[in-house]
């Protein structure tokens, strides 16, 4: 976080380093299972690598092509640059691309593998609904995770779990319409397949739990990150509220939509069937109550001049 006047969060650093450890135990031991139940080594290296460099290079691109949004420039959107260009030049730090989705879901994230590609975007729904200063807040609070660069370590740590759950569909159609002898003595394709379900379910597993622990407290780091920096808990309180509030009135079909970004955006989208009952072991964000409780304790230090 050189050069950023966001504050330092030593538990995130910390955090995030325990968590690629983790996951890079992990994958080498995927690595080694998947060839030990009789997957090609060739088959391996070209899934895995192959897969792993798509998506950490493209990730940002893929994020703003599913989301429909769009680079605007400031002439296209100059209210939105200049909160922007404000921010950025209070946390000093370099100004990400900036982008909008037409969307009617309020809410915003950041993107990209790196500082040079970072992107921050919002939805046509949140510029609608918020005042300057709650926007201002909001894209605080996706600035740190650039800043923090948690935006990268969650890149990363996803594309393991995006292998597995690959190499798992990939396995149980084969099984299903795949051969059952071998025919150099070998195990049955069907068997590898068995194999590579088994080991792709596990490792599926793993990466889910540990970037959901992670995601949460990077919510947390980047509320406390947003707040001392604009001096305005209390602002993005109220945007918080207000946007998951709003999250009521957005049809279940644009939420659905909107589901599978939920580790990347500012408050998570849930379809109506689902409301906000998750079990917090695979909640992305902790719960609004705890994030409003930390603004509340930092309002209450501001205003005590500690």
């Amino acid at each position: 976080m050189a050069g950023s006047k966001f504050i330092p969060d030593r538990g995130l650093t910390a955090r995030m380093l325990l968590t690629m450890s983790l996951l890079g135990i992990v994958y080498v031991a995927f690595i080694i299972a998947l060839i030990l139940v009789g997957m090609p080594w060739w088959l391996v290296a070209l899934v895995v690598i192959g897969v792993g460099l798509f998506q950490y290079f493209t990730s940002d691109k893929v994020a703003m092509f599913s989301m429909g949004a769009r680079e605007v420039s400031p002439e296209q959107a100059p209210q939105l640059h200049a909160v922007v260009d404000r921010l950025c030049a209070m946390a000093d730090m370099p100004k990400p691309k900036v982008a909008i989705a037409d969307s009617d879901v309020p809410n915003a994230f950041a993107t990209g593998h790196n500082q040079k590609n970072a992107v921050v975007c919002t939805t046509t729904g949140l510029l609608r609904r918020l005042e300057n200063q709650e926007l201002e807040a909001v894209l605080a609070h996706e600035l740190s995770h650039v800043a923090h660069r948690d935006v990268m370590v969650m890149t990363i740590a996803g594309f393991l779990g995006i292998i597995a759950g690959f190499l798992t569909q990939v396995g149980l159609r084969f099984m299903m319409f795949g051969g059952g002898r071998s025919n150099n003595g070998g195990p049955a394709p069907a068997l590898i397949a068995l194999g590579v379900v088994v080991v792709s379910v596990i490792v599926w597993v793993l990466s889910f739990v540990l970037t959901r622990i992670l995601s949460r407290y990077r919510e947390l780091s980047a509320d406390r990150a947003a707040a001392y920096l604009t001096g305005q808990p209390s602002t993005l309180g109220s945007a918080l509220t207000k946007i998951t509030g709003e999250m009521g009135r957005i049809p279940s079909r644009d939420l659905r939509q909107a589901e599978p970004f939920n580790a990347f955006f500012f408050t998570p989208a849930f379809s109506k069937k689902q409301g906000f009952s998750l079990s917090q072991m695979f909640a992305t964000h902790p719960p609004i109550e705890q994030r409003l409780e930390q603004l509340a304790g930092i309002s209450r230090q501001l205003g005590q001049g500690t």
